[in-house]
């Protein structure tokens, strides 16, 4: 177990082969295996963290410590968390949410940490499968930085969480069909070498990256996308492997996935622009100039219809886009098979996703426009 009463001392060096055949009678001890912590930052979610750390509890691997960062709190967090078996280790003075939150803890829980030990990050409102961590410590190497989760939508929301959890499904189809390799270490649930959290922290303090001179970045609106550049600036991979799955909360009301879409979409681009054109980002920029280069297409081709068939009637059947069409439609189906029939059926119908997208259109346009005519404006959240 790992023990925060005292920084952990160095471990006896390993003995040479060359002695260990000299002693017989002394076989080597088969290496320690790495420990694995957990930080749960949370800001009022007596609601959930039972149900988080209960999954941490049900791991196939369990963690060494868990320990839940009570940001803030006014509720009943802290002692729920400590009914459930979780350390509970409160911030001060903390004015940067979630990022200066777990700069904290990450500040107070490293000097315990080898740098082969890992450390797990994971959203409060977050249930990890059972899997994730033995998957996760199954998919480092030495070019392995940070493994990441595949997340899916918890139940409910009715159809705006429909939607949702397909977003999620497609998201995790692709990860796959790409081999598993992240386009974002996600928040919901992340795992690090403690090795490579330090050599952040360094890379920070030298200028190499920016965002302050801690962890997290405390510039950035979405810290877990701007760490995933740092960790790859840095020469690492990050993966998320299909058995890192996590479930995760839906937002409940438009205005609310309005917020937060803006959040992630706004981030990114702040980040984007933050880094610059580097061998990581350019992938990252091509992205988004082909999301817009879509949104822009979606939009032209719905006003060149609507005004089409306004002047001169339905064009009527065409082989050619109906044939597009239905190759469109395979595509969404297939994608969101896992997700259930009420997806599958939802995608073959295809009106409530253009309306979703045309959602997802505005939320960048707006996270554009917002960044250029308020470049150095700071979110603030709702």
């Amino acid at each position: 177990m790992l023990d925060l009463a005292a920084p952990s001392g160095p471990r006896p060096h390993p003995v040479p082969r060359h002695a260990a055949r000299r002693a017989h009678a002394a076989p080597e001890e088969p290496p320690t295996r790495p420990r694995l912590a957990v930080l749960i930052p949370a800001h009022n979610e007596a609601d959930r963290i039972g149900a988080a750390i209960d999954g941490l509890r049900d791991q196939t691997r369990r963690p060494d410590l868990v320990v839940v960062v009570c940001d803030n709190c006014t509720d009943d967090t802290a002692e729920i968390a400590v009914a459930h078996g979780a350390q509970v280790f409160h911030t001060q003075g903390n004015a940067h949410k979630k990022a200066g939150a777990l700069n904290q803890a990450i500040a107070w829980m490293l000097p315990h940490l080898d740098d082969r030990d890992l450390l797990l990050v994971q959203d409060a409102d977050t249930v990890l499968d059972p899997w994730f961590a033995e998957t996760a410590l199954a998919t480092f190497n030495r070019k392995v930085g940070a493994v990441g989760g595949v997340f899916y939508g918890e139940d409910g929301g009715g159809l705006l969480g429909l939607l949702q959890r397909m977003e999620f499904h497609r998201y995790a189809w692709e990860l796959e069909r790409t081999g598993g390799k992240a386009q974002v270490l996600t928040g919901t649930g992340t795992m690090f070498r403690a090795r490579v959290l330090r050599e952040v922290r360094a890379a920070r303090r030298a200028g190499v990256i920016g965002g302050g001179s801690s962890y997290y970045s405390l510039a950035s609106l979405t810290e877990d996308d701007e760490m995933t550049k740092a960790v790859k600036t840095l020469g690492y991979r990050a993966m998320s492997p299909a058995g890192c799955a996590v479930t995760t909360e839906v937002m409940p009301t438009l205005g609310k996935l309005w917020h937060q879409r803006l959040r992630w979409q706004r981030g990114a681009l702040e980040n984007l622009r933050d880094y610059g054109w580097t061998k990581v980002t350019a992938r990252y920029f091509a992205q988004q100039v082909l999301m817009g280069f879509g949104a822009l297409s979606f939009l032209v081709y719905l006003v060149y219809m609507t005004t089409f068939t306004t002047l001169y009637g339905w064009p009527g059947f065409s082989p050619f886009w109906t044939g597009i069409g239905l190759i469109f439609v395979v595509e969404k189906t297939v994608s969101v098979r896992r997700a259930g029939p009420k997806a599958v059926l939802v995608a073959a119908l295809m009106v409530p996703e253009m309306l979703y997208d045309l959602f997802q259109h505005a939320v960048y346009f707006s996270s554009l426009w917002g960044m250029v005519r308020r470049s150095e404006e700071k979110w603030v959240a709702t």
